[in-house]
């Protein structure tokens, strides 16, 4: 059945077919929903300025794996931006997904014109990284205000952010797609918070017992928080590869799982 079977790119028409459904998106836009942008924005700052620079003040100077020396400030904030960058994304990708597949039955009508489910999905990943981009450069530009890095590093973190906000985007899709009703976002959330507390947000992966250092780095928060601290205050290494080969296989693996998964729900 050919919905599902993913569908390839089709050059330009599959790119504009996908900005049609982020354009959809940004029509349907209700000036409400800039509440929402700024709540998701607050969040983040306000446990840099509580945990980073006021707990920061207790704790005092961290040494990082490669030698250097930060503050606890410029410890934490690369880990917010982070997880800023998967909570943009994840919100998106889940709450607002999940009501318009299942109850607003959206793409149901959109299916019914040459639109695939593959370009549903590029789009509406599309439309949650311009949520996630605002963050992460509103972000970046308190954190070189408050000397937690410099200009030039975030030039360069600003990309690794959105690359995170892609994979998350991506994985929250393929979530919405196994979601059942509203009450299984209670199971989505807490394992959202446990990945924020324990992906060496706060503390170094190599505070914690070696079994449970290893299962904490292979989680994607890890992955992001290393790479993003790497760029912003750490040194240049080969770390940093693993990072983005990771973020770019999660990316592309959730996307096809999400749109194939999209084709056997709305083709029944």
């Amino acid at each position: 059945m050919v919905g599902l079977v993913l569908p390839r790119l089709a050059g330009v028409t599959g790119a504009r077919r996908s900005a049609a459904i982020a354009e959809r998106n940004l029509t349907a836009l209700r000036s409400a929903y800039w509440l929402v942008l700024v709540s998701g924005f607050l969040e983040p700052v306000l446990y840099l300025l509580s945990i980073g620079i006021g707990v920061g003040a207790l704790v005092g100077d961290l040494t990082l794996p490669g030698g250097a020396v930060v503050s606890y400030a410029a410890f934490v904030a690369p880990a917010m931006l982070a997880s800023s960058a998967m909570s943009g994304a994840l919100s998106e990708t889940t709450f607002n997904f999940f009501g318009k597949m299942k109850y607003m039955k959206l793409y149901d009508g959109v299916i019914a014109t040459p639109v695939q489910p593959f370009e549903i999905a590029l789009g509406e990943l599309g439309w949650a990284m311009a949520r996630g981009g605002l963050y992460s450069a509103a972000f970046l530009l308190i954190m070189v205000t408050l000397d937690l890095t410099t200009a030039s590093r975030a030039l360069v973190a600003f990309p690794a952010a959105v690359l995170v906000g892609f994979a998350f985007g991506a994985l929250g899709m393929t979530v919405a797609t196994l979601l059942r009703s509203w009450q299984d976002f209670d199971l989505m959330g807490s394992a959202q918070f446990t990945l924020f507390l324990f992906s060496g947000t706060f503390v170094p992966a190599e505070a914690y017992p070696a079994a449970l250092r290893w299962l904490v780095e292979l989680t994607p928060l890890y992955r992001s928080v290393h790479l993003i601290r790497g760029v912003c205050v750490g040194e240049p290494g080969w770390s940093w590869v693993l990072d983005v080969a990771y973020l770019v296989a999660l990316t592309g693996g959730m996307l096809a799982l999400a749109s194939r998964r999209m084709g056997r729900l709305l083709y029944l």
